[in-house]
């Protein structure tokens, strides 16, 4: 059973930083591509960021590019979002998600609170 646990959220006025982590109990962690999600009240869950197993491949989506960076520490199995320039419509919850290589099975953290305040 692929365990994750976010932490980091918090409240941040506009234009400030949050640093978001994910720990998982994979041993095998570098096995899974990592993601972000966040879901803001009365919208669909959508992808912020998402790593490789090695680190050496990210994504972003549009709204969060030159802001947001994604990262991983496979030794530590854990992987963070770090956010910068935060803005109101950024206020959501934001999950952690990991999807093993070859697999299709979807992994989800319980989630941790951003809000933004303007």
């Amino acid at each position: 059973q692929v365990q994750l646990a976010e932490s980091g959220g918090g409240l941040v006025q506009t234009g400030g930083s949050l640093t978001l982590s994910c720990e998982s109990s994979v041993s095998t962690f570098s096995n899974y591509a990592m993601s972000w999600y966040r879901q803001a009240p009365g919208k669909e869950r959508e992808l912020v960021a998402r790593i490789s197993g090695t680190g050496e491949s990210t994504n972003y989506a549009d709204f969060v590019k030159g802001r947001f960076t994604i990262s991983r520490d496979n030794s530590k199995r854990a992987v963070y979002l770090q956010m910068n320039s935060l803005k109101p419509e950024d206020a959501a919850v934001y999950y952690c998600h990991a999807r093993r290589r070859f697999s299709s099975a979807d992994h989800w953290g319980k989630g941790t609170l951003v809000t933004v305040s303007s």
